[in-house]
Parts: structure tokens; C-alpha cells; sequence
């Protein structure tokens, strides 16, 4: 008995024994297997953040033991492209750069692309432009209505720093008005922000610039600055969501009904009244349009010969004008034509000949439902925006001033294929429209020299023109910035 107790006491022993190896050879491999499965699924949810395409190559090639339901979820992923941010750049940061754009909408994008090029060649942080809300325009918009401020911020971080406010102690100082503030010098090389602004950013910590239209130069500067201004202007400075939502929506509403034209009509009442161009307007027009040339104090010219200007090619072409000037380059009478522009100064009595002459004219208030535009009304730069979207996809652009927008328009275009933008030769219109209109030149006669001496003014492939010590009578270099335009997309992101 003693012997089986024995025996049955060494049995349970050994089976004890063997058993609890065996428990935990279970269980290690329960959980060897766990954190394998656990790692290849993180592996592949990783190799999908890297994009789209690769993502969706490793989901399909993966191993049948994942469950449907897993499948389906890596699907979802895998179509979700990662947004990819650039490294940030590290360098020795000199201070900050404040900077209040003026002007409209355009002027105050191509200011922003210096700003930011001034900012990185200085080695500075750049806080948020300030837009302007004091200009005849009045718009309340901030820099965060009209663009995407964190893309802004992001997409550029590995060329410079850009922060949405000064640091709180410096914030405070400026509060209680203790900055420097300043215009830099107009049409300025780099070397003079190098030179002249950098040491008093050093000195006071914070610098403001508190004017910015056209305050570096068209030309004479390094292929870096040059590609960087054209990063800025076409890759960071994407407008808001529901601005290029409504956008998309104006387009394919004209797309729905065929091809469409793009005619930025510059005829608003103050273009004609800082221009001085009162063409066609009655005397009470005329009066009206010099007080309110009087009314603004930084419109420098207030004595303008009206007649003399418009001879000069000066003046934006009036509706009447533009009617006369499209079907003498052959444009298709049933063509849609989408005005971009503000209100037509002197309504509908001026826009009659171009109406009668093109009746398929839409706006943005025609294209698009009131609701639509309930959030936009009131902020001509939103409204600008809009155009600036519409006008970037038309079958042809054509502008009846060279504006900013006109400009910058026409830059954006070249960039995006040198897509066809109808450059008017103004000085010569008006001359051919008047010895058409005193019956000196025959409509055959007419069209065919429009067409001869616009032939080669479709935005095509050129190089600025440069005009050393004259940079106002230079090509603008928003408006045809060729260094950028032989690169891809890639090459806009500068080299270290």
C-alpha cells in the first residue's frame, strides 16, 4: 500500500510536472503568436500612411490569414493618402518679421511670396501676415479667412518658421506700441534686406513692415529666392476649404454647359476713379469719379486728362470697347463669358453692348444661389478669391487691364501649363477701335489687324522683360515667373 501511495504520489508528481512546462510552452507561444500578429498589422497600417498607392500594393500582396473584416478596414486606410510634412529647417532664428499687407487680394498674395522670402533669407520667424481692412475695399477677412493658415505654416516649415503670434512677452511689448515699424524701400534687391533690415530686427527683436506691395525686386535675384517665391504663391498659399469648395462648384456649373471664358472686366468705380479714365461716362460720372479720386488720400495723382491716358494705353477697356475688341479676335459669340470683377460701374446701361454682342454673361451671383454666397458677401477679397479659382480654369483668360490680378492670374496660368491667356495690347486697341468707329478702317480691315498684332500675346513661353533702374516699366515677375516654369512640381522645393 505504502509502495502504490508512493507510486501514485510520484505519478500526480511527474504528471504535475509535465503539465505546468506545458501551460506555459502554451502560453508563450499564445503570446508570441499575439504580439507577431499585433506587429505585422501595425507594419501594414504604416506602410499605408506612406501613400496611397504603395499602401494599397502591400494590403493586396498580404496573407490570407487576415479577416475580412480586417481586409475591409485596410482597404479604408489604404485609400486615405498621409499628409507628409517636410523636415523643419534648424537655424539660429534673429528675430521676427511682422508685416501688414495693403492692397487688394492679389496684391497682397504676391506680397506674401516676398515676405516670406525676405524672412528666410534674413534667418527670421515670420508671424502671420496681417491683411489689409483699411483700403477702399474695407474687408474685415484675416489671413485665416481667405487662406488655409496651418498648410501656410506647415508646408513651408523646412525653409522658415512661421508662427500665428509673437511669443506672449513680445506680444505684450508690441500691445503697449513699443515696435519698430517701417516701409522697406520699393523694387529692393535682398542684399538691401540683408544689409538695411536685418540689423534692426537684431536690434529691436521685432520688426514691422507695415507696407509690402512690390518691395523686392523683379529681377537680379538668386534662382533659390526666385523658386521659393514661386512655391509660396502656388503651393502654401491655398485658400480656405470652403472657398475652393464653393469654387469647385461655380466650375462645374459652367462646365456642365460646354467651354467658358474667363473676362476679367476691370471696369469697378474705383479702378475709374483712381485711373482717372472716365471714357463714356456722363459728366455726372466724370464729377463723381474725381471726388472720389480726392476722397483718398494715398491716390498720389489727382489731375488726370481722361482722353490722354486712354491714348496711352492706360486705361482699362470699357465694356463697349472689350464687346468690339472679342469678336475682332474671332471669340465665339455663344460662348460662355464669366465676368470676373466687382459691381460694372454705370449697371446695366454699360454692360448692354457687350450683353447684346455675348449674351451667354454669367457672375458669380447668377452662377451660384444666394445661400451660396451669404458667407462671402461683404468680404470682396473671399469674392476675389472665387474669381481668382474660376479664372485659374477657364478654356481662355482674358483681362482688360493689367491689374494684380490681371497678373498674377496670368503667372498662375503659364505655370499651369501655359494655358491660354489673351494679353490685350490697350495702346493699339484704341487706336484700331477709334478708325474703326470714324469708318478710317472697314470690319475686315479692323479684325484682321487685331488678330495680326495679338497673335503672339496668348501667354506663351518668354522671358521678362528687364528695364535696369525702371522697374515699374519691367514685366512683372508674378506675371511670368520663367525660372519656375520649366521645373516640375518637385524642383520647386529648394535644394539644400
Amino acid at each position: 500500500m505504502r509502495l502504490k501511495a508512493f507510486g501514485a504520489s510520484k505519478m500526480e508528481k511527474l504528471k504535475s510536472s509535465v503539465m505546468v512546462p506545458a501551460s506555459r510552452s502554451r502560453m508563450k507561444l499564445w503570446m508570441i503568436r499575439a504580439t507577431t500578429t499585433a506587429l505585422l498589422w501595425t507594419c501594414a497600417v504604416q506602410l499605408t500612411a506612406l501613400g496611397e498607392t504603395w499602401g494599397s500594393r502591400v494590403l493586396k500582396g498580404w496573407p490570407s490569414c487576415l479577416s475580412q473584416e480586417s481586409a475591409v478596414l485596410a482597404q479604408k486606410i489604404s485609400v486615405v493618402p498621409a499628409h507628409i510634412l517636410p523636415p523643419k529647417r534648424i537655424y539660429r532664428n534673429n528675430g521676427y518679421l511682422m508685416v501688414s499687407c495693403n492692397g487688394g487680394l492679389n496684391q497682397m498674395r504676391a506680397a506674401i511670396c516676398d515676405m516670406v522670402a525676405i524672412a528666410r533669407y534674413l534667418n527670421v520667424t515670420l508671424i502671420v501676415p496681417e491683411l489689409d481692412k483699411t483700403s477702399f475695399w474695407n474687408d474685415p477677412s484675416e489671413f485665416q479667412d481667405i487662406f488655409d493658415v496651418d498648410h501656410f505654416i506647415t508646408s513651408l516649415r523646412d525653409e522658415v518658421r512661421i508662427l500665428k503670434e509673437l511669443p506672449s512677452r513680445l506680444k505684450k511689448k508690441v500691445e503697449q506700441g513699443r515696435v519698430y515699424s517701417m516701409p522697406p524701400v520699393s523694387w529692393s534687391d535682398i542684399s538691401y534686406y540683408h544689409n538695411q533690415i536685418l540689423p534692426l530686427i537684431r536690434k529691436y527683436k521685432v520688426l514691422h513692415l507695415n507696407r509690402t506691395d512690390a518691395r523686392l525686386a523683379n529681377n537680379g535675384q538668386s534662382l533659390d529666392l526666385q523658386k521659393l517665391r514661386c512655391r509660396v504663391n502656388f503651393k502654401a498659399l491655398r485658400f480656405t476649404s470652403q472657398i475652393e469648395e464653393m469654387g469647385r462648384r461655380a466650375i462645374k456649373l459652367l462646365r456642365q454647359n460646354g467651354p467658358f471664358l474667363v473676362l476679367h472686366l476691370r471696369y469697378e468705380m474705383d479702378m475709374l476713379a483712381f485711373s482717372g479714365c472716365t471714357q463714356g461716362c456722363s459728366p455726372e460720372e466724370a464729377e463723381e469719379l474725381t471726388r472720389m479720386r480726392y476722397a483718398y488720400p494715398w491716390w498720389k495723382e489727382k489731375i488726370i486728362n481722361s482722353d490722354l491716358k486712354r491714348k496711352d494705353g492706360l486705361c482699362p477697356l470699357t465694356p463697349e470697347e472689350t464687346a468690339l475688341t472679342l469678336k475682332a479676335l474671332g471669340i465665339d459669340q455663344n460662348i460662355q463669358i464669366y465676368i470676373a470683377a466687382g459691381e460694372i460701374y454705370g449697371g446695366e446701361r454699360r454692360i448692354a453692348a457687350l450683353a447684346q454682342s455675348y449674351p451667354r454673361l454669367v457672375r458669380k451671383e447668377t452662377l451660384l444661389q444666394p445661400s451660396d454666397l451669404r458667407y462671402f458677401r461683404n468680404h470682396s477679397s473671399q469674392m476675389a478669391a472665387l474669381d481668382y479659382l474660376i479664372s485659374l480654369e477657364s478654356d481662355i483668360f482674358i483681362p482688360t487691364y493689367d491689374g494684380n490680378m490681371a497678373k498674377v492670374v496670368e503667372g498662375h496660368r503659364r505655370f499651369l501649363g501655359f494655358k491660354k491667356t489673351i494679353l490685350l495690347d490697350r495702346k493699339l486697341l484704341v487706336q484700331l477701335i477709334d478708325q474703326y468707329s470714324t469708318g478710317i478702317l472697314s470690319w475686315d480691315q479692323f479684325s484682321l489687324a487685331v488678330k495680326i498684332s495679338h497673335a503672339n500675346r496668348m501667354g506663351s513661353p518668354s522671358k521678362r522683360l528687364v528695364a535696369l533702374d525702371r522697374p515699374k516699366e519691367e514685366d512683372y515677375f508674378y506675371a511670368n515667373p520663367y525660372e519656375c516654369l520649366q521645373s516640375s512640381d518637385n524642383d520647386l522645393v529648394r535644394s539644400t
